[in-house]
């Protein structure tokens, strides 16, 4: 009797205890909060020493951890789960971020299904998959997303994108493009060679927001042709004052046919990559610092002075790699000639970039074949989703005085002076 009754108490005793514990659903939280929270450190740490041999002038690293971003909640099957993402600084002026591919900036603290499957999709997720992998990304908002439910979807979204490349363009204004080809590895019918194009632009009121959106090959100057000539025949009466791209000679020659008026912006980001990769890894930060001396500069004319360095600096021991940068010199400095608060947005194709850099750089291909529908439908959905987080470009009051042709000068507007009424009389 006795010893039943220490065990009761015992029992209880340890039910006492159980109440002021975290719950089983609470424990499970923790745990795949923990998870998470490793697996981005592990991306943190891999991307720092990626970047751990370029160093700033005075030899300290370049890429260094600055800090989380706020805290956000992700829906897993368990429930809301807080996950913190790391940031880094970029003392170079490169503009290097830190995305983690396991939490997109994109995916929102409470991902919705339309938003989330095109990104799974892309990611490598068959449909006879995706209702699996969405029950753990989504718990029970997934259910039910059987492979009929999913095929219906596509197809809607498939209208959906023909319906917007059609739309009325007559009273559309761009005052900035960027423009980029991104290869997304997804197996399509016709993959060989086989990549998106986009254009994202910015309207007169500052917003961003899609322009053009269509598949090409090899990001030649006949597939660019035909989309900008599509974008005229829909009404496009004026094109943008300035198109920052890459390297890609199909887009720049396209623009030169179709719209010639267009100047065009070499996006620094591409060419700091195209230099650096014909230099050896030990020249690396001194390079890519002297490079952001150019663009960085306050002036054209300080900008020259830093441009004219590096070609003397490096030009007899890497000449493959001053020949790049010489090549392009005049697109490169085009942005001084415009309102200096959009020098931060026009000098490389960063929109697009980040938008798409889940999928640019993702390593496994889709177990399915995807039509060539699908394929532009799916990049539609998500370029659609992360619109949604795109903000204004700052200095918006100048946008109007670059419409109304007024010229720019190293950032700030050009007044022409009038001479004073005595001194015409005199």
């Amino acid at each position: 009797m006795a010893k039943r009754t220490q065990e009761t108490n015992n029992s209880q005793a340890a039910e006492a205890d159980f109440k002021g514990a975290p719950g089983l659903d609470g424990l499970i939280q923790q745990g795949a909060r923990r998870i998470i929270q490793q697996a981005i450190e592990a991306e943190l740490a891999a991307m720092l020493e990626q970047y751990s041999n370029v160093k700033t002038i005075d030899g300290r690293r370049a890429v260094v951890r600055n800090g989380y971003l706020p805290e956000r909640e992700i829906v897993t099957a368990v429930g809301p789960v807080p996950v913190q993402v790391p940031k880094v600084r970029d003392r170079s002026g490169s503009g290097i971020k830190f995305n983690s591919s396991i939490v997109p900036p994109y995916v929102r603290k409470s991902p919705r299904v339309l938003s989330s499957l095109p990104w799974l999709y892309l990611r490598g997720v068959s449909t006879s998959d995706m209702g699996e992998a969405l029950s753990e990304l989504l718990g029970e908002q997934a259910k039910g997303l059987s492979a009929g439910v999913v095929s219906r979807l596509k197809a809607a979204w498939a209208d959906e994108y023909e319906e917007w490349k059609k739309r009325d363009l007559s009273k559309a204004r761009w005052v900035y493009w960027w423009a980029d080809g991104i290869h997304t590895q997804a197996r399509t019918e016709d993959s060989d060679g086989q990549c998106l194009l986009v254009i994202i632009g910015v309207k007169p009121n500052g917003e961003k927001e899609r322009v053009a959106l269509n598949d090409g090959y090899r990001e030649s100057k006949a597939s660019w042709v035909e989309l900008l000539l599509d974008l005229k025949a829909r009404g496009l009466q004026a094109p943008p004052l300035l198109a920052a791209g890459d390297g890609a000679m199909g887009l720049w020659a396209a623009l030169e046919e179709v719209f010639p008026q267009v100047r065009h912006q070499r996006c620094w980001f591409h060419k700091i990559g195209n230099i650096l990769n014909v230099m050896p890894k030990s020249q690396h930060g001194k390079a890519k610092a002297a490079l952001g001396e150019i663009w960085n500069a306050a002036t054209l004319a300080d900008a020259i002075v830093a441009f004219n360095q590096f070609v003397d600096t490096y030009g007899a021991k890497y000449p493959k790699a001053v020949e790049k940068l010489v090549t392009d010199r005049d697109e490169l400095l085009a942005f001084y000639a415009f309102p200096a608060e959009h020098w931060q947005h026009v000098r490389t194709t960063n929109p697009i970039e980040s938008t798409f850099a889940t999928v640019r750089h993702r390593t496994s291909r889709t177990r399915n074949c995807l039509s060539r529908a699908t394929f532009l439908s799916m990049a539609f959905k998500l370029i659609e989703a992360a619109e949604q987080s795109w903000r204004k470009i700052r200095g918006v009051d100048k946008i109007g005085a670059l419409l109304k042709g007024i010229p720019f000068e190293d950032g700030t507007p050009v007044i022409e002076s009038t001479p004073a009424p005595q001194a015409l009389a005199a």
